[in-house]
C-alpha cells in the first residue's frame, strides 16, 4: 500500500516565484493527512486533483500565517460542498479559538462536525493512532510554540504464501501465521512452522516533518533512522546569523541534522523569498548529506516498503 508525500507549497513568509506557502499532503495506505495549510492550499489541492472530501485529519505546526492562513478557506469550501463526515484539526493552543471566531463572525454553521485537538508544544506526544499508523509531535525551537510531526507505520503482518496454505488450516491458524506464530496442536507441539508458510513482513515506513525551527540537535534521537526527513532550510549558510535571529535554519544545518539522525533521505524547503533560484540549497546540503532533494511543488516523493 502507498506511502507518498505530495508537495503543495514550499515557500516561507509569502508566495514568490510561483512558490506557494507551506503545505504537504501525506498519503498512508489510502488515508490522507494534510500537513500545514498556507494560503492557497485549497487551490493547490484542486490543481493536483485531490478530493478534499477524503481529507479527515489536518495537522498545523504553529500559528504563523504562512502555515495556516489557508485553513479557514478550506474548511469553508468543505462546508459549501455539503460535507457531512468529521474533520479533525490538530494544532497548538489558539487554533480552535481563531477558527471558531472566524466561523462565528461570518455566521457559518458547518454542515459537518469539526473537532479541535490541542497539542502540547513542549513535549513529544502521540496525537493520532489507528491500526496502521501513529503520529507523534516533535517539539521545535521557533519564535512561537511550534511542533513537527513524526509519522510511523505500525508493524505489518507476515505475508502468507498462498500456494503453500493447507486445506485444513482454520481461520485461527491463518491469524497465527500472519502474527508470526507457529501453528500448534492441542498438546502444544508445533505442527507447522511459520517460516515454511510466510514471508517476512514488509517494511514499516516513516516520515518526519520538521517545520520552522532553529538548528536543534535535541530532535535527533526522536527522528533517528526515519526513511524521509523534511527539515526547513530558509536560508543558505552565508546568512546563518540571520537564520539564528529569526529562529530558522540553513540548508547546511538541515543536512547536519539529517546526517546525525542517520535518515534515509532529506527533503528541504521553506525557502526565503529572497531566493529566486533554489538550486544552491541542494548543492549546499549535499556537501554534508548527499541524499538531499528539494521540495518542489507538484512533485511526489514515494517511500517504498
Amino acid at each position: 500500500m502507498g506511502f507518498e508525500l505530495k508537495i503543495l507549497g514550499a515557500n516561507s513568509a509569502k508566495p514568490a516565484y510561483n512558490r506557494n506557502q507551506t503545505s504537504q499532503l501525506l498519503t498512508v495506505q489510502n488515508e490522507l493527512f494534510l500537513i500545514d495549510c498556507g494560503e492557497g492550499t485549497q487551490l493547490q489541492l484542486g490543481h493536483y486533483k485531490t478530493k478534499i472530501s477524503r481529507i479527515r485529519h489536518i495537522f498545523i505546526s504553529h500559528l504563523h500565517g504562512d502555515h495556516f492562513f489557508g485553513l479557514i478557506g478550506l474548511i469553508s469550501t468543505m462546508h459549501l460542498q455539503r460535507r457531512t463526515t468529521d474533520l479533525n484539526l490538530y494544532g497548538p493552543p489558539g487554533l480552535g479559538e481563531i477558527i471558531t471566531m472566524q466561523l462565528k463572525v461570518s455566521g457559518t454553521v458547518l454542515s459537518y462536525p469539526l473537532h479541535f485537538n490541542e497539542i502540547n508544544p513542549q513535549k513529544p506526544s502521540c496525537v493520532f493512532e489507528n491500526d496502521k499508523i501513529t503520529i507523534q509531535t516533535i517539539p521545535l525551537i521557533h519564535r512561537i510554540p511550534c511542533v513537527g510531526f513524526l509519522f510511523r507505520e505500525k508493524p505489518k503482518p507476515h505475508r502468507i504464501i498462498k500456494e503453500k496454505i493447507q486445506k485444513e488450516f482454520s481461520l485461527l491458524d491463518m491469524v497465527a501465521l500472519k502474527n508470526g506464530e507457529d501453528i500448534k496442536g492441542e498438546n502444544g507441539d508445533i505442527i507447522y512452522k511459520n517460516g515454511d508458510f510466510t514471508l517476512p513482513p514488509k517494511k514499516s515506513r516513516s516520515y518526519a516533518y520538521c517545520s520552522d525551527t532553529r538548528y536543534h540537535e535535541g530532535i535527533v534521537d526522536q527522528i533517528k533512522g526515519v526513511d524521509l526527513l523534511y527539515h526547513e532550510a530558509t536560508f543558505l549558510s552565508d546568512r546563518e546569523q540571520r537564520a539564528t535571529e529569526t529562529f530558522h535554519a540553513t540548508a547546511q544545518q538541515a543536512a547536519l541534522i539529517a546526517k546525525k539522525a542517520e535518515v534515509g533521505k532529506l527533503l528541504i524547503g521553506h525557502y526565503s523569498s529572497r531566493y529566486k533560484d533554489i538550486t544552491p540549497f541542494q548543492t549546499e546540503a549535499q556537501q554534508v548529506f548527499e541524499n538531499t532533494i528539494l521540495a518542489i511543488e507538484g512533485e511526489t516523493i514515494y517511500i517504498e516498503d
